[in-house]
């Protein structure tokens, strides 16, 4: 018999915290969080989004033994977004979830359901662990590699066990994966050559001795570019703070450009060495000698992937020729970097919402595919 009940001790939270590591302990592709990292996500104290975000923690047992997790919560800044946008008005959420087994996963959507349906939620989203931003979708293809840093891995089976719960699919994200160690086509080498010619750009390395300002910069631009995209929630100062303590260490400036056209910043894209190449070997933990592992990569860092997981435009120039044009550029300049500098053969876009078409043209124009597709499902309570 199952029996779900709420995380209420710092022993339940340790056992939330531990269930993943042990039902993947035999899957080679999946990369064990820092347990560090995942605490401090889940600790209201320590994570920026429980200022506009609320969340219950849920174990399923069975004979006293941990059999599965999950969370649910509610954004209260996603339920004044408009409801074409995803969220809205009565949208709750829940994820941080992991099953042994289709029985078990029922009772915990269940229960997770009852607690958003208690606080006047209509609608459920998932799974969303916890932010948007954080780790949207349930992965769906492309169990045979290793998610980049900051990408979720999940079983198989869950899609199934998901979807015979009575949940569709509300939006698909895509990554996309590509050589770079081969030359762009030539027309997104014209592309780039005349824009390099073009004295009214400027693709301008971001400089680390002025993180707050850039990251000022690029959250303006990334505000104004993702506003009317589905699921777009604003990044609140919290959490603006939260992203850039922990981003800091693997900021590396020839990784992030901004692209001004007559002096203004207009657009950006940022590129982050792949870390869980990193830290997969560290099965979760800095001790005994992670730590010194780890710092020894920060000071010479090489990676054989890096992965795109934002950039943007602003919205007055999406339409634009000078949009496609940007975006190349600043792919092209960190593409040569990336390869010359930390030994990357590999790249990774996204996620990408499916029918974003600019960017979905873009990934396809440089010859890259897709590698990894998440769901993000829905259904009404």
């Amino acid at each position: 018999m199952i029996t779900v009940r709420p995380v209420a001790t710092k022993a339940d939270r340790r056992a939330f915290i531990d269930l993943p590591y042990r039902l993947y302990a035999d899957d080679p592709n999946w990369v064990a969080p820092l347990r560090s990292e995942v605490a401090e996500k889940l600790d209201p104290k320590r994570n920026g989004w429980f200022s506009h975000g609320e969340a219950q923690l849920f174990l399923a047992e069975r004979d006293g033994r941990v059999v599965g997790t999950i969370s649910a919560h509610i954004d209260t800044l996603a339920l004044t977004m408009p409801a074409e946008q995803g969220f809205g008005p009565g949208a709750g959420q829940w994820g941080m979830f992991e099953a042994q087994d289709a029985e078990t996963a029922s009772a915990l959507i269940a229960a997770a359901e009852a607690w958003l349906r208690g606080r006047g939620m209509t609608r459920a989203l998932g799974p969303i662990s916890l932010s948007i931003w954080e780790e949207p979708g349930l992965l769906v293809q492309g169990h045979d590699h290793p998610p980049t840093v900051m990408m979720g891995h999940h079983a198989a089976a869950y899609q199934a066990w998901i979807e015979t719960a009575g949940y569709s699919v509300a939006k698909q994200l895509v990554t996309y994966d590509l050589d770079i160690t081969q030359s762009f086509p030539p027309l997104v080498n014209r592309i780039v050559a005349a824009g390099e010619k073009n004295a009214r750009i400027v693709v301008r390395r971001v400089d680390k001795s002025k993180f707050a300002d850039e990251a000022a910069i690029i959250l303006g631009i990334l505000n104004d570019a993702w506003s009317d995209n589905w699921g777009f929630v604003p990044l609140t100062q919290p959490e603006i703070d939260d992203v850039g303590r922990k981003l800091k260490p693997i900021v590396f400036e020839d990784l992030i450009r901004i692209a001004e056209v007559d002096g203004e910043p207009v657009a950006f894209m940022i590129t982050l060495p792949d870390l869980n190449e990193v830290i997969a070997p560290l099965k979760g933990s800095l001790l005994p000698l992670g730590w010194a592992k780890l710092l020894l990569w920060l000071r010479r860092p090489k990676a054989r992937t890096m992965r795109v997981p934002l950039m943007g435009v602003v919205k007055r120039l999406q339409a634009s020729r000078l949009a496609s044009q940007l975006a190349f550029m600043m792919i092209e300049l960190i593409r040569r970097d990336a390869v010359a500098k930390y030994g990357a053969s590999r790249g990774e876009i996204g996620w990408i919402l499916d029918d974003n078409q600019g960017m979905v043209a873009i990934a396809e124009t440089i010859q890259s595919r897709i590698n990894r597709v998440y769901n993000v499902y829905q259904r009404t309570l």
